[in-house]
């Protein structure tokens, strides 16, 4: 029984069994990086067996979603996260192919559950771990430094003075 694992580990590694020919990731047209291989190999090993589930606010973590475990709670428990379209307890478990919803900073996250994994593992190998369906993020809005001199210009004067407060919209009577 232990050199069947042994030999299911080895296929993972190599991206044999997991849907993924040749080691690709879901959605990639080149294979993956040794490395990030190896490394998705070693976090499915320490993931849950096949049947069974992971905690909603510990997977988001474990992927990244989120900076904090408990901070992952918490959101749960603030209706900021959303699976298949229900909200969702910290203790939900969580499946492949779940479609999640994480309302963070004033944006949306939606992400499709691909992998399943309970230690938080490193960016490039958090992304083999789901697919990523958000919308873009806002755009930045571009604001002129404002009150910035150049060096070794001195003191502003009263003019520049106004010229400052005119910008910063500290001119008000």
């Amino acid at each position: 029984m232990a050199s069947e694992d042994a030999d299911e580990n080895v296929g993972r590694a190599t991206g044999e069994g997991t849907g993924t020919p040749g080691g690709t990731s879901p959605g990639a047209d080149q294979p993956l990086d040794p490395k990030i291989a190896a490394a998705v190999a070693a976090a499915e090993a320490a993931g849950p067996a096949n049947g069974e589930t992971v905690r909603i606010d510990s997977w988001i973590w474990a992927v990244r979603l989120i900076k904090t475990r408990s901070l992952g709670a918490a959101a749960c428990r603030g209706g900021h996260v959303h699976v298949n379209g229900e909200r969702v307890k910290p203790a939900y478990s969580v499946r492949i192919d779940d479609e999640v919803r994480l309302r963070q900073e004033g944006r949306e996250r939606v992400v499709i559950v691909k992998r399943l994994i309970r230690k938080r593992v490193g960016a490039p190998v958090a992304v083999q771990c789901y697919i990523d369906n958000s919308p873009p993020p806002p755009p930045r809005e571009a604001v002129a430094p404002v009150g910035l001199r150049d060096r070794g210009t001195g003191r502003p004067t009263k003019r520049d003075r106004r010229e400052l407060e005119r910008l910063r919209g500290l001119d008000q009577p």
